[in-house]
């Protein structure tokens, strides 16, 4: 089976969606493995607990596996959790707050609300910087893929001596990376563990440049450390390939949506797959490492999500930590007044990350606003640190790559286009752009990415955001006709493209005191701010 399971998944990463009836087969592979895992689990846990073996990471795994549990387990956690919080009149721990994020991120992919827990708020605590980090680096890094597994906003705590923000963990993150590019808990030297652990809570931060840079320092340093089996050697075991290691590197893969058969973690022929297979005992649970013969429930429990991590990266489906798609099995208090009520569940509220972040070129445009709006919270970035270059062209791939971070929208998988190869810094905004249908090919196979966009086409394609968003982009063919026609050259926009057009121009998007539309002139970089800015705040976005 682990044989086989590494040839289809070759096939499955190399085609792509081209080889439906290869994903189809890797991944019924993984479900038997998934569901074997499952029924051993269930079979040696009665019931869970709050705690991290035995609670959590297996309710984790087993609603994020798609696997048949019973609504009873999950209510049978939530009702523990509320035992535990109530005994303890709300603290789970009073120093390390990691547990806080723990338990959020067990309920939130159970589908319970961690924000009112037996009358208590969970995600509270973590608005307390000091606090969250005193425990080390899981602090920030637990901190982080809690509150972004559903994007809850931190709360204000009256009590914390400074005020958490998004932006203060990934610093902190940032800030510990050891000179060989990985994290640990301590000491200099990184460890694949802890490594793995951060890259998944910067996943979602790609677009910041300091992110992007300390990301790819640390996915040399972890094929650096990779063994010849496909393993890493785990912190505490003296060297040897561990079970928890190579899970936590294939989550973070997942999370980035870097395929599994990147040539940078494939060494002898073996996959982190097939080097996760090797710790399976007969029984169906795995052992902690090589040395040991004995199942470990906690490797066990952290074998299941990693696999469930990875099936859900080739079925293109949300990563394991991003939690919008998981099944709610409460009412949810309402989430602060972020978006409109008819919006995307996957879109979120991108939150300013760098305050007063600017371009010595973008000072004197009219588009400056705008273009520091976007820069701060990382939507848009520069040509380098001081110039935007507002008045030059935009590819089609910067487009995509700025309009799914404008949503927040998790990476998804869409090999559809010949001219998007794998692994280069546009393939998953293409990819996510092309699956929420804000983006289309210049054919059925091609992409274009490197082609300017022209001012319709960019209309076209805010329009398709602004519906995604929850605006109303609606209107009678009488309707755009009279918008247009106060324009000179209405004439000469494609017929595809009046209805983006006139929407646009209707909801002040773009301005109509114009007296021309300019349909086929490339668009500018200023331009595309402006738009992006007024269309998040018609979208109640900013």
């Amino acid at each position: 089976m682990r044989r086989g399971l590494s040839v289809l998944l070759a096939i499955v990463l190399l085609f792509g969606l081209f080889a439906a009836p290869a994903v189809a087969a890797a991944s019924s592979e993984l479900e038997t493995i998934i569901a074997d895992t499952v029924e051993f689990l269930l079979r040696t846990v009665s019931e869970p607990e709050v705690g991290s073996v035995g609670g959590e990471w297996f309710v984790l795994g087993l609603a994020r596996s798609g696997q048949h549990v019973p609504d009873s387990f999950f209510e049978a956690y939530h009702r523990r959790v509320e035992q535990y919080l109530r005994a303890r009149n709300g603290v789970l721990d009073e120093r390390r707050f990691s547990e806080y994020s723990r338990v959020i991120l067990g309920l939130t992919a159970a589908g319970f609300d961690p924000r009112n827990v037996a009358g208590f708020d969970l995600t509270a605590p973590l608005g307390d910087f000091e606090r969250t980090i005193w425990q080390g680096i899981n602090g920030p890094i637990f901190a982080l893929l809690a509150l972004d597994s559903l994007g809850y906003s931190i709360p204000a705590n009256q009590a914390a001596q400074t005020q958490a923000t998004r932006g203060l963990y990934i610093a902190e993150i940032l800030r510990q990376q050891l000179p060989d590019g990985g994290w640990n808990l301590v000491g200099t030297t990184g460890n694949a563990d802890i490594t793995g652990m951060a890259l998944q809570a910067l996943a979602r931060y790609q677009h910041i440049p300091e992110v992007r840079a300390a990301t790819e320092r640390a996915l040399s340093f972890l094929s650096g450390i990779q063994d010849a089996n496909g393993g890493f050697p785990g912190g505490f075991s003296a060297g040897a390939s561990t079970v928890e290691s190579t899970v936590q590197v294939l989550v973070a893969l997942g999370e980035l949506g870097i395929p599994i058969d990147d040539p940078r973690f494939v060494k002898h022929g073996n996959t982190l797959l097939d080097n996760l297979l090797s710790f399976r005992n007969p029984d169906g649970g795995f052992r902690h490492s090589h040395a040991q013969s004995a199942t470990n429930l906690m490797s066990t429990e952290q074998a299941l999500y990693g696999f469930v991590a990875a099936q859900r990266a080739i079925e293109g489906r949300n990563s394991l930590y991003q939690m919008s798609d998981t099944i709610r099995r409460c009412s949810f208090a309402p989430f602060e007044s972020i978006g409109l009520p008819g919006k995307h569940q996957d879109i979120r509220r991108m939150e300013v990350l760098v305050p007063g972040r600017t371009f010595a070129d973008a000072q004197p445009h009219a588009s400056r606003p705008a273009i520091e709006a976007l820069a701060s919270r990382g939507i848009i970035t520069g040509r380098s640190e001081t110039v935007f270059a507002p008045d030059e062209t935009m590819t089609r791939a910067e487009f995509a790559a700025i309009i799914t971070r404008a949503f927040g929208l998790p990476a998804r998988t869409a090999s559809v286009f010949y001219d998007v190869p794998p692994n280069l810094w546009f393939t998953a905004p293409v990819g996510t752009a092309f699956y929420y249908e804000i983006v289309n090919g210049t054919s059925a196979t091609t992409f274009h990415p490197h082609g300017t966009i022209t001012r319709q086409e960019a209309a076209v394609m805010v329009a398709r955001a602004a519906r995604l968003a929850g605006l109303d982009t609606t209107l009678g063919d009488a309707e755009v006709q009279n918008i247009l026609a106060q324009f000179g050259d209405s004439h000469t926009a494609a017929p595809w493209a009046r209805n983006g057009l006139a929407f646009l121009y209707h909801a002040g998007i773009l301005d109509d005191f114009v007296s021309n539309i300019q349909p086929t002139t490339a668009i500018l970089r200023g331009e595309i701010a402006e738009m992006l800015y007024r269309l998040l705040d018609r979208a109640s976005l900013l």
